[in-house]
C-alpha cells in the first residue's frame, strides 16, 4: 500500500528514508504520515497516535523542570506534549528536516523556550546530559543491524540519571511475527529486547500493552495483493474493530498485545557488557 503513489523503498538506508519521508510529509497536518506507518491512510496513522497516547500518558505525569529526552522524536508530537507539561526537554532524530519541522511547531505552539532540538544518530547519541525521563516510541524497531541497536541502547543507558526512567513502546510480540517485517522494519519477539536491556544494565520496572487486538496484523501482510478500494476498506473495518479492543483492554492485555511499553531503570550494578 502507498501515500500518494509513494512506494516503500526496496532497500532501507536509514538517513535518506527518513530525510525523504520528512520532505514529503512532516509540514502536513499532525505529521502523522511521516512518522506512523507508512503508506497508510490518515485514519490509519490516527488511530495509532491514540493508542500510543493512552499507553503513554500513565508514564508521562511529569513534575515541572523534569529532564526529558525524546529519542526519534521526529515532529516533535511527545516533545511538545512533555514540555506543555512544564518539562526541559531535548528531542533528537536522524533527520534534519524532522527536527526543522520539530523547531517550526515548538514555535508555534510557544514552546520553543522549554525544548532543543538536535539532530544525532542514536547508536553514536551524544546530547551532553542525563535524563530523568527518556522517550522512545517505535524507534528501536527501524534500527535493523544488530550492532548499531546495541549501540544505540547502551547511549541511552549512559544517558539516564540515577533514579531515571526510561520508556520505550515497540513493537514487540511475545511469539514470532516476521509476517509483518519490511524492509525498513523489524517486530522482534518481545525477549529480544528484554535480553538486549538486560545486557545493557537496565531494569523492566513495569511493562503494558498498546494495541491487542489482532486483526490489523491478520491484514497487514495481505494489503498490497488487494485492489486499492479493496485495500482501504478492509484496513478501514479492521480499524474500526479494533477500537474498543485497544482503547478498553490495551495496556491491560499485556501478552496478548502487539506492541509494549518497556519501563526501565539502571540496574544498581550498572552493565553487563556486551
Amino acid at each position: 500500500m502507498t501515500v500518494r503513489g509513494v512506494p516503500a523503498p526496496a532497500y532501507y538506508l536509514p538517513d535518506d528514508y527518513w530525510e525523504d519521508r520528512a520532505r514529503r510529509f512532516a509540514a502536513e497536518g499532525a505529521g502523522l504520515a511521516a512518522v506512523c506507518s507508512y503508506g497508510m491512510p490518515d485514519f490509519y496513522n490516527r488511530m495509532i497516535h491514540r493508542c500510543q497516547r493512552l499507553a503513554l500518558d500513565p508514564w508521562f505525569d511529569i513534575a515541572p523542570g523534569t529532564r526529558v529526552l525524546d529519542v526519534g522524536c521526529g515532529v516533535g508530537r511527545w516533545s511538545l506534549l512533555l514540555a506543555a507539561r512544564g518539562a526541559a526537554v531535548t528531542g533528537m532524530d536522524l533527520s534534519p528536516t524532522m527536527i526543522a519541522e520539530a523547531r517550526r511547531r515548538a514555535d508555534a505552539s510557544g514552546m520553543a523556550t522549554r525544548c532543543r532540538f538536535l539532530v544525532q544518530d542514536l547508536a553514536h547519541l551524544d546530547a551532553g546530559d542525563q535524563f530523568d525521563l527518556m522517550v522512545g516510541v517505535t524507534v528501536l524497531q527501524h534500527i535493523l543491524d544488530p550492532e548499531a541497536l546495541r549501540a544505540a541502547v547502551q547511549r541511552m543507558t549512559e544517558h539516564l540519571a540515577p533514579g531515571g526512567r526510561m520508556v520505550l513502546l515497540e513493537a514487540a510480540p511475545v511469539s514470532n511475527s516476521k509476517h509483518c517485517d519490511t524492509t525498513v522494519f523489524r517486530a522482534r519477539q518481545r525477549d529480544v529486547y528484554l535480553d538486549l536491556f538486560a545486557r545493557a544494565g537496565l531494569e523492566v520496572r513495569a511493562m503494558t500493552g498498546v494495541d491487542p487486538a489482532p486483526f490489523k496484523t491478520w491484514l497487514l501482510p495481505h494489503l498490497r495483493r488487494l485492489p486499492r478500494p479493496l485495500a482501504t476498506s478492509a484496513l478501514a473495518l479492521v480499524t474500526l474493530l479494533s477500537i474498543p479492543v485497544d482503547f478498553i483492554f490495551g495496556r491491560r492485555a499485556v501478552k496478548r498485545s502487539w506492541h509494549a511499553v518497556f519501563v526501565l531503570q539502571r540496574a544498581a550494578g550498572g552493565a553487563h557488557g556486551n
